[in-house]
């Protein structure tokens, strides 16, 4: 479904929104076709019937569809709660394209695109979700709330981070975390988009802060954002390029040959540190290359999801 998008129709008739709707109902139709036959297909409404429950609330249209018994969901049933966070530094406008879009996009616009996605998500599902940005500070955070006024508001936010900003601004993930744990005060999902890059001086502190979530009792997601090719492959051919510093412009020349092995090995250190020291703070850490599309986060957002039920 994603490579079938219609960006004149959402360009024309609004961004955001309607890309989601298009990614979300494109995903529900794969599973219809898929393995995952039956897996939260009816999550706008419906739940698993399980046995021993009154049939009063059988959706038996679905059961002639699906051949599996759901039951309505109600307004007033809990639901999941969310804070979803962007990490909104400069790095995360690389690569500089001069006109990124969802098919072709930089790091921060592919989080924004599966923000927006996840939000129609859990507006269907009727969650409450919230949104923070951040860099070397919070720049924005709302409340948690499952509305649409609520939806329409972030969706609003999260269309601001489509257009470049030159604005030079670093990461401070750690001290971020720790407040967003000390205000998020019912159990919660928390949903991280960040490249972890400028904080790769700083992991030793990062996790102990991702930790700090876990002791509350939230549920953590990382999304390890990233462009593989050039980020973590290097792969640049062999020639002279200038290569610009994202944060300070700073420039140097050089043939990527006279790098390369020295730029692999540390690469693969860092991101070996972060994914071991993850896992053992039962921190769920995601790939997110921001060239496969959004399945990559969809799927490990409703296997997430359906342990929290």
């Amino acid at each position: 479904m994603e490579s079938k998008l219609n960006k004149g129709f959402i360009d024309t008739f609004g961004h955001l929104d309607l890309f989601a709707q298009q990614v979300v109902e494109g995903f529900i139709t794969g599973i219809h076709k898929s393995p995952f036959h039956g897996f939260s297909v009816e999550f706008a409404e419906h739940r698993l019937y399980n046995q021993g429950e009154s049939i009063k609330d059988i959706d038996w249209k679905v059961f002639g569809r699906t051949d599996k018994l759901f039951t309505k969901k109600y307004e007033e049933e809990t639901n999941l709660r969310c804070q979803l966070i962007i990490d909104n530094s400069t790095s995360m406008y690389y690569p500089r394209y001069k006109d990124p879009n969802f098919e072709k996009p930089n790091k921060i616009i592919f989080s924004a695109h599966a923000a927006a996605v996840l939000f129609n998500i859990m507006r269907r599902q009727r969650d409450a979700y919230g949104l923070t940005l951040f860099s070397d500070k919070i720049e924005f955070q709302s409340a948690t709330r499952s509305n649409t006024l609520h939806y329409n508001f972030l969706l609003s936010e999260l269309e601001k981070l489509l257009n470049p900003d030159d604005t030079p601004k670093k990461t401070s993930l750690t001290s971020v975390l720790h407040q967003i744990a000390e205000v998020i005060h019912k159990r919660s999902l928390v949903i991280i988009f960040s490249d972890m890059l400028d904080s790769a001086d700083e992991l030793e502190s990062i996790l102990p802060a991702l930790q700090h979530l876990k002791h509350n009792k939230h549920e953590v997601v990382l999304f390890h954002v990233f462009e593989k090719s050039s980020e973590y492959d290097f792969k640049f051919e062999n020639r002279p390029y200038k290569f610009i510093d994202i944060e300070n412009n700073e420039e140097i020349k050089l043939n990527p040959n006279d790098i390369r092995q020295t730029y692999l090995l540390k690469m693969k250190s860092f991101r070996e540190d972060l994914y071991i020291k993850c896992r053992q703070y039962n921190i769920d850490i995601i790939e997110a290359d921001i060239n496969n599309g959004f399945k990559q986060i969809l799927f490990p957002f409703f296997v997430k999801r359906q342990k929290l039920n």
